[in-house]
């Protein structure tokens, strides 16, 4: 019994560490901040000809 108990904790403990790891790397990429959306090349428009 000593045994099945001993193996449902740590299951237990492994799933907790495991949800608490997604939880705080969702939580760190979320911390990034986002990078302006500026384009590095531009190019200008001609003026449209007739």
């Amino acid at each position: 019994m000593n045994r099945l108990i001993a193996a449902t904790g740590t299951a237990v403990i492994a799933a907790v560490l495991a949800v608490g790891a997604a939880f705080g790397i969702v939580a760190v990429l979320d911390a990034v901040p986002e990078q302006p959306n500026v384009p590095l090349v531009t190019y200008d428009t001609a003026p449209a000809s007739r």
